[in-house]
C-alpha cells in the first residue's frame, strides 16, 4: 500500500501489489486506485456498483468525464484540457465509483479497503464506531462473507469497549461525525447505557476536582491517591480514570448521559461531579481563580453557555451531598454569578439558590459577595439574593429538625452561618446606598441562638452608623435594636460606652448590662469563696481524724503541714470575703447612682423633646449634675479607694 499526493488532482491512494488498478473510488478529496476482486469479495455494495458499471460502460465513462470537467471547470488553458482527455483515454478500462458522505471519511474507507485486501487492522475505541458504520455502508455482512468487518467490529464493541467506561466515552465522542448512522446502529445508546451502569460502581471517595480540589497535600489526599492507584491496579472505575474524557462530549450527548445516570438512580455525588467538571471546562469565569481568557478557540457562544448552564443547574441533585465541601459550595456560587451575567431564567437561579442554601454553612465571606448586576439595584452587592439563600438555609434547618437529625450538627451549622452573616453585614454596611430596611431585615433573620456573642453584629452596626451619619435618631435606635446588650463581651461594652455614634438609649442599656455582668461576677466569686472555705474545713477535719487514728509520726507531720496550709488559706479567704463584702456595698451604691442617672436622663429626654436642650450635650449635663466626670464603667467609680482599703487591710493582717 502506498499514498501519492498530486497538486492538480488532490490526493491519490494506490495499492502497490504489482498489478495495475482497475477501479477508482473517490471518497471526499481522496481517490483510491484499487482492484475489483478483493473489494467485491467483501462488500456487497461495491460488488453491485462495479457490476452495474461493467454492464453500462458508457455511463461509467460519462461519469468520469463529468467528474473531471467539474474538477477543471475553471481552467482556461487548452493544453491542460488535452492532458485530461489523454488521461481519460488511458484509464478507459478503469471503473470510477464515487461514495458521497462516507462515514468516517477517507481515513475510514482506507482502513476498510485494507481489510478487504486481508491486511490486519488495529481496532481501537476511537475508530471502531467509524469502521462499524463503514461496514454497514458497504454492506460487509457475515452472510455475504465470513469473518467480515461488521462482525469483527461488533465483537470488539461488545468484548472491549462496552466493558470499560473510558473506552465508551472515547467511542461516544467519535460518534459525533457519524450521525445518524451511528444512532441507527444503536452505538450511541449502547455506549451511554454502558457509561451509566459503569459509573454506578465508581467509588465516590476517589473523586477528583469537584470535591477535593487540591487536597492531595493533606493526609486524606494522600490516602485518596493510594486508593486511586490500588483501584487502577485492579482495573477499577475510579472517577479520576475517566472524568477527563467528559470534556470531549458534545452537549446533546452529555445531556443524554446525565439523563441515563438519573434513570438508574445513581449517587448524587457522581452526577454532581460530572456536571461540575463539564461546566468548568466550557463556561469560562466560573471560578475566580480561573478567569484568564481561554487559549482555546472553541469557546462556546453566549447562548450555548446559557443552555449548558441551565442544563447543569436543572440536573444538580437538590439534596445536600454527604461529601460536599467548601470547594463544591464555591463552585455553586460561581454558577450563580455566571447565571446572573448570562441572564439565565428565574427558575434556574431559584433552583441554584435553594441548592446553595442547603450547604450555606460551608460558604465563605468571599462567596457571599455577589455583585449586583441589576440596574434597578443601586447597592454594590446583591443583598436580596443572600437574603433568599439564608431563608432557604433556615427552611432546610427546620426540615433537619423535623427529621430528627442530630441537634449538635444543626446547632454547629447555625452558629457558623451566624458568624458568616455578621461578617457579610460588616462588609456591606459601608455601602452608602444600602437601605436601613435591608440591613435590619438581614440582621434579625437569624434566631437568637445563632450567635453566642453579638460582637460581630455590633461591629456591623457601628460600620453602618459611621457610613450613614445622616440618619435620624429614631432610625439609629432601630438599628441598635438588633443588638442584645447581654451578649456583648467586656471589650465590646467598653467600646460601645465610648461610642458617640450610638444613641443615648443604647449607651444606657450597655452601661446597665455591664453593671449587671459585674454584679453576677462578684456574686459568683463570693459563692466560690464560700465553697472553698467549706471544702477546706472538711478537709482539715478529715486530716485530724487520720492523725488521731494512725498514731504514726509521719502521718502526724503530714497532718500538721496540711493544717498549717489550711490556716493560711482560711486567712486569705477571710480577707477575700471582706473585700467582696466591701465590693458588694459599693455595687449597691452604684445601683442607686444609676437609678438617679436614669431619672436625670429621662428629664433630659423630655427637655430634648421640647427642644430646650441640645442632643449632644447629655454627657455635659450629667457632669454638671453629679459634679464628676462620666466614666465608661460605673463600677469603676471607687476603684482607687477599693485598692487603698485592700492594701490597708493586708498591712494590718501582717502586723
Amino acid at each position: 500500500m502506498a499514498t501519492e499526493k498530486s497538486s492538480s488532482k488532490g490526493q491519490a491512494w494506490f495499492c502497490t501489489t504489482g498489478l495495475p488498478s482497475d477501479v477508482k473510488i473517490e471518497v471526499d478529496d481522496m481517490t483510491f486506485h484499487l482492484h475489483k476482486f478483493p473489494l467485491m469479495s467483501k462488500s456487497r455494495k461495491l460488488h453491485e456498483l462495479i457490476t452495474e458499471q461493467e454492464k453500462n460502460p458508457t455511463t461509467s465513462r460519462i461519469t468520469r468525464i463529468q467528474t473531471a470537467s467539474e474538477t477543471n471547470k475553471d481552467t482556461e488553458n487548452d493544453n491542460e484540457e488535452k492532458e485530461i482527455q489523454e488521461e481519460h483515454e488511458e484509464d478507459e478500462e478503469e471503473c470510477l465509483i464515487i461514495l458521497p458522505d462516507f462515514p468516517g471519511g477517507s481515513e475510514s474507507f482506507e482502513t476498510a479497503a485494507k481489510f478487504c485486501y486481508g491486511v490486519k487492522i488495529d481496532l481501537s475505541a476511537s475508530n471502531v464506531a467509524a469502521l462499524r458504520c463503514a461496514g454497514e455502508y458497504l454492506e460487509m455482512t457475515e452472510e455475504y462473507s465470513e469473518e467480515n468487518l461488521i462482525s469483527k467490529t461488533e465483537r470488539f464493541l461488545t468484548q472491549s469497549v462496552l466493558k470499560n467506561i473510558k473506552h465508551c466515552l472515547k467511542t461516544l465522542t467519535s460518534c459525533e461525525g457519524l450521525l445518524p448512522l451511528a444512532e441507527n446502529l444503536s452505538i450511541v445508546k449502547r455506549c451511554i447505557d454502558a457509561i451509566a451502569s459503569k459509573a454506578a460502581s465508581s467509588d465516590p471517595s476517589l473523586f477528583g476536582w469537584p470535591v477535593n480540589d487540591g487536597a492531595g497535600n493533606s493526609q486524606g489526599g494522600v490516602e485518596n491517591e493510594r486508593k486511586k492507584v490500588a483501584n487502577a491496579t485492579r482495573g477499577g472505575t475510579g472517577m479520576d480514570s475517566w472524568i477527563n474524557e467528559l470534556e470531549q462530549l458534545s452537549l446533546p450527548f452529555f445531556k443524554r448521559m446525565i439523563f441515563a445516570m438519573k434513570a438508574l438512580n445513581l449517587s448524587g455525588e457522581i452526577i454532581e461531579s460530572c456536571l461540575i467538571y463539564y461546566a468548568k471546562k466550557y463556561i469560562p469565569g466560573i471560578l475566580r481563580t480561573s478567569r484568564k481568557p481561554s487559549s482555546s478557540s472553541n469557546v462556546p457562544s453566549e447562548n450555548d453557555q446559557r443552555e449548558l448552564l441551565e442544563t447543569v443547574i436543572a440536573n444538580l441533585p437538590l439534596e445536600k451531598s454527604s461529601n460536599s465541601t467548601s470547594n463544591s459550595t464555591r463552585f455553586l456560587f460561581g454558577l450563580l454569578r455566571t447565571a446572573n451575567i448570562l441572564n439565565a431564567s428565574e427558575a434556574c437561579r431559584a433552583a441554584l439558590e435553594k441548592k446553595i442554601g442547603s450547604q450555606l454553612e460551608q460558604a465563605t465571606l468571599d462567596d457571599l459577595l455577589i455583585p449586583s448586576y441589576s440596574y434597578l439595584n443601586e447597592t454594590l452587592y446583591d443583598v436580596d439574593c443572600v437574603e433568599r439563600i439564608l431563608r432557604h438555609f433556615l427552611e432546610e434547618l427546620d426540615d433537619r429538625s423535623v427529621n430528627r437529625i442530630e441537634s449538635e450538627e444543626r446547632s454547629t451549622a447555625l452558629m457558623l452561618v451566624g458568624k458568616l452573616i455578621d461578617g457579610y453585614l460588616s462588609e456591606i454596611a459601608s455601602d452608602a446606598n444600602l437601605m436601613l430596611e435591608k440591613f435590619f431585615d438581614l440582621a434579625i433573620a437569624l434566631p437568637d441562638h445563632a450567635r453566642l456573642f453579638d460582637d460581630g453584629l455590633y461591629r456591623a452596626v457601628d460600620v453602618y452608623l459611621k457610613a450613614h451619619p445622616w440618619i435620624p435618631e429614631a432610625d439609629r435606635e432601630k438599628i441598635c435594636g438588633v443588638l442584645d446588650c447581654q451578649k456583648l463581651t467586656l471589650e465590646a461594652c467598653t467600646h460601645a460606652a465610648q461610642n458617640e455614634r450610638l444613641p443615648l438609649r443604647a449607651v444606657v442599656q450597655v452601661l446597665f448590662f455591664e453593671q449587671l455582668q459585674l454584679r453576677h461576677a462578684i456574686t459568683g466569686g463570693l459563692l466560690e469563696a464560700d465553697a472553698g472555705l467549706t471544702d477546706a474545713d472538711r478537709g482539715g477535719g478529715e486530716e485530724e481524724e487520720e492523725e488521731e487514728e494512725g498514731g504514726r509520726p509521719v502521718v502526724v507531720a503530714s497532718g500538721q503541714e496540711v493544717s498549717s496550709t489550711w490556716r493560711a488559706a482560711a486567712r486569705e479567704n477571710q480577707v477575700l470575703r471582706l473585700d467582696m463584702v466591701s465590693m458588694r456595698t459599693r455595687v449597691h451604691e452604684l445601683e442607686r447612682e444609676c437609678s438617679t442617672m436614669k431619672k436625670a436622663i429621662e428629664k433630659i429626654d423630655k427637655m430634648e423633646t421640647g427642644g430646650h436642650v441640645d442632643r449632644g450635650g447629655w454627657r455635659t449635663s450629667l457632669t454638671r449634675k453629679f459634679g464628676c466626670k462620666f466614666k465608661t464603667q460605673v463600677c469603676d467609680s471607687h476603684e482607687s479607694a477599693a485598692i487603698e482599703a485592700r492594701k490597708g487591710r493586708s498591712h494590718r493582717h501582717h502586723q
